[in-house]
């Protein structure tokens, strides 16, 4: 299942993710957001997307591993790509697909699963 990730990129941008290669993708208190990392699977798919100003979904990555330590998942992601047309959320939330997503109904939630069709449409394919 591909799942959307969002930062603050005053605190980690795709470019640090270009830049490490792989990180652990940690600081996720929101029970929903949790629920979602702990739902996840290596091999999983991947949108990094830019909170703040910027809104936008910019780069791809891969889940590699994802271990539970209490009640707190411990995800690593590999960087994909960037985007070559990044997507804002405008244009998302203009889109028939994203209708009932998450995404637009849950403004604030930092890991937000999309489906294939989602998926697909922000990176392209």
């Amino acid at each position: 299942m591909p799942y959307l990730l969002k930062t603050e990129p005053e605190a980690y941008s795709f470019t640090n993710l270009q830049r490490d290669q792989e990180t652990i993708w940690d600081g996720v208190t929101n029970p929903v957001a949790v629920r979602n990392l702990l739902g996840m699977k290596p091999g999983d798919h991947l949108v990094i997307y830019h909170t703040g100003d910027e809104r936008t979904a910019v780069g791809t990555a891969t889940v590699v591993s994802v271990q539970v330590e209490g009640k707190t998942p411990i995800v690593k992601i590999r960087v994909g790509s960037a985007l070559a047309q990044p997507r804002t959320l405008a244009e998302m939330k203009a889109h028939k697909l994203f209708a009932d997503s998450p995404l637009v109904r849950q403004g604030r939630l930092s890991v937000v699963p999309l489906t294939q069709q989602q998926y697909d449409w922000i990176v392209g394919a």
